[in-house]
């Protein structure tokens, strides 16, 4: 358990927060992993206590820690969006095995809806700044544009070895992928289904989904690894 100071916050998107931290010394993770922050002596709390568990959005080269997440109304969040720069947290961590495989001959797909975007934003900084060579494509879904936190990096991101695919369920102007993430979306972009590892994290409905939609397509649990992300 470090004690860690929370240093500022920023809008990602509508209802959305980036939180940056310091990073503790000698703290690493691999991009993907998550971590457990609590609030020390918080000014009010719920009954769902003083600690949450974040993906750690920054990746592991960068001097301070990022978290992002919706600003529910709950106690937690209320605290956490007030709270001044210099307020000190306890983060204990990482944790999670959210994280990109070795086998770089084997491609993988990214499956994100909303703030399940925070893992991948990890992984996609990760592999840029080290080059890495695997084969990547993220396959982003909100119901509109306004709802879309780190969109505008990840497009800048693209390149030889990383895709995106944006896809907007609920924006009649909008003039990418309307599709939800299932087979006909996932079959117009990954050509060879069984060949990826496949990654996912969203709200729980949508990941049960398309862990069922996987499996449907023949694709091992070996080669799935997700993450459930709940609104507080």
């Amino acid at each position: 358990m470090a004690e860690i100071a929370l240093l500022r916050r920023e809008p990602v998107a509508e209802g959305t927060m980036a939180v940056h931290f310091e990073k503790p010394a000698g703290f690493t993770h691999q991009a993907g992993q998550n971590a457990m922050f609590t609030l020390i002596n918080p000014r009010e709390e719920d009954a769902a206590g003083p600690s949450r568990t974040f993906t750690i959005a920054s990746a592991p080269h960068e001097r301070e820690l990022m978290i992002a997440t919706r600003m529910r109304d709950s106690a937690f969040k209320r605290v956490l969006g007030a709270a001044p720069p210099g307020t000190k947290f306890e983060m204990e961590g990482p944790a999670g095995l959210m994280v990109l495989h070795e086998d770089a001959s084997r491609p993988a797909v990214l499956l994100a809806g909303g703030i399940g975007i925070t893992p991948f934003l990890a992984m996609v900084r990760d592999a840029a700044k080290r080059e890495l060579p695997h084969q990547m494509v993220l396959i982003y879904s909100n119901r509109r544009p306004q709802d879309a936190a780190f969109a505008a990096e990840l497009e800048r991101l693209q390149g030889p070895r990383f895709r995106l695919v944006t896809t907007m369920t609920d924006a009649p102007n909008w003039r990418g992928e309307k599709r939800r993430i299932g087979r006909q979306l996932l079959a117009a972009h990954v050509p060879h289904t069984r060949a990826p590892v496949y990654y996912f994290a969203g709200p729980p409905g949508m990941t049960m989904a398309v862990q069922a939609m996987l499996q449907e397509l023949g694709v091992s649990a070996d080669d799935m690894r997700s993450e459930e992300f709940y609104g507080y």
